[in-house]
């Protein structure tokens, strides 16, 4: 793999994540301090996910037609154009449209580069490469709320701020060199049918990315509240949730090299099994210290689960269906994001004495169960890769 390339679409990568996670914090911040409610601030949050599942049908044409170059300078730019706009048109309703089309921007980034990587990247280094990916995107994502501080100087100022940051970098992806995907040489050839045979062949596959959006979304969405029922304060929630995020980030490349070595259809299982035991034990932990210990252990294994599940996805599939199974990894992302903050929501506000960890240990226990059942998933697609 070109070095340069690979630094580029990886430093892409890393600059979505860090618009992403600024303006999350940003518009929540923003909108409390002018009195919405918590629900359409919850609303107005999911609109990137939206956004993704929106556009996530009409992506592999484009992708087949333009290129992957072409796809990363229309994705950046609409990020960048919407970030720039956000100072500009004050409304909560077109700041909703606004993170819309930033989760389509960020989609086409994320859809172009995981398809790029996962292409042009070996058997033997494709959980490394992936691993760095999930790094710089966590790293960008963990960045991104530093830029709050500065809303209380000038509320534009975070969206001005990482408006030119992008624009500094989609500058980069000028440099790159176009190239494509490959095509099926016979046989069916419609989006339907390459979603359908995608889907037979990884389906297990897309399971950790959809882990991983429940996870991300539930533990920013409802254990803040479930934390601060418990008697925890807002400066232990502050310490608890990047505890998580810095256990994934440290140990993302360690896993992928792990998986590259004994294979992500052994490795996936285990991660999946001791993110359970480590909600589990956090069921029953009471004391701060504790807790850190169970999230940062939870963040070890459970950080990589979507870089994991696309490298295995990329594993199972022939070259010609890897796009319709990124974008298939990005639409299992976006419904575990969308619907985990609602499943944690209703469960703590209609189950009397709800423990918050139980629902998250359960969801991990039957997709452990699911990959224990399901052993030759790998054997049957090395005929159609051949």
């Amino acid at each position: 793999m070109n070095k340069l390339r690979f630094a580029i679409l990886i430093s892409i990568v890393t600059v979505s994540g860090f618009s992403q996670g600024m303006l999350l914090p940003v518009i929540a911040i923003l909108f409390e301090q002018q009195g919405y409610p918590s629900s359409l601030n919850g609303l107005h949050a999911t609109g990137l996910y939206i956004g993704v599942l929106l556009a996530s049908p009409f992506m592999e044409k484009p992708l087949q037609k333009l290129g992957y170059k072409k796809m990363i300078i229309i994705g950046g730019f609409l990020v960048m154009a919407s970030l720039f706009a956000f100072p500009v048109l004050q409304s909560f309703w077109i700041w909703f449209v606004l993170r819309l089309l930033v989760g389509i921007g960020d989609h086409m980034l994320h859809f172009s580069t995981q398809t790029w990587i996962t292409s042009i990247s070996s058997d033997q280094n494709r959980g490394k490469n992936i691993s760095l990916y999930g790094i710089c995107f966590g790293l960008g994502f963990a960045a991104g709320p530093i830029l709050t501080s500065t809303a209380a100087v000038n509320p534009n100022l975070p969206f001005i701020i990482s408006g030119f940051i992008s624009l500094i970098i989609w500058g980069l992806a000028f440099l790159l060199r176009n190239d494509f995907p490959e095509h099926q040489v016979s046989g069916a050839s419609g989006s339907t049918a390459r979603f359908k045979d995608a889907w037979k062949l990884s389906w297990i596959a897309f399971f950790p990315p959809f882990i991983y959006g429940f996870l991300e979304s539930s533990l920013n969405g409802n254990y803040p509240v479930y934390a601060l029922r418990q008697g925890f304060s807002p400066e232990d929630v502050a310490i608890l949730l990047p505890a998580f995020a810095i256990g994934g980030i440290i140990f993302q490349l360690p896993l992928g090299i792990i998986s590259d070595k004994f294979g992500r259809k052994r490795t996936i299982p285990i991660v999946l099994f001791l993110g359970f035991v480590s909600f589990a034990a956090a069921s029953f932990a009471e004391s701060f210290i504790l807790l850190l210990i169970c999230f940062f252990i939870a963040g070890m294994v459970l950080g990589s689960t979507f870089s994991l599940g696309l490298t295995y996805m990329a594993d199972l599939l022939p070259k010609h269906l890897l796009p319709a199974g990124n974008l298939l990894c990005g639409i299992c992302f976006s419904i575990g994001s969308i619907s985990g903050p609602v499943i944690g929501g209703l469960y703590m506000e209609y189950v009397p004495g709800s423990n918050f960890f139980y629902i998250v240990a359960f969801l991990l226990l039957i997709v452990f169960a699911v990959y224990a059942f399901n052993r030759n998933e790998e054997e049957k697609t090395v005929a159609c890769k051949q």
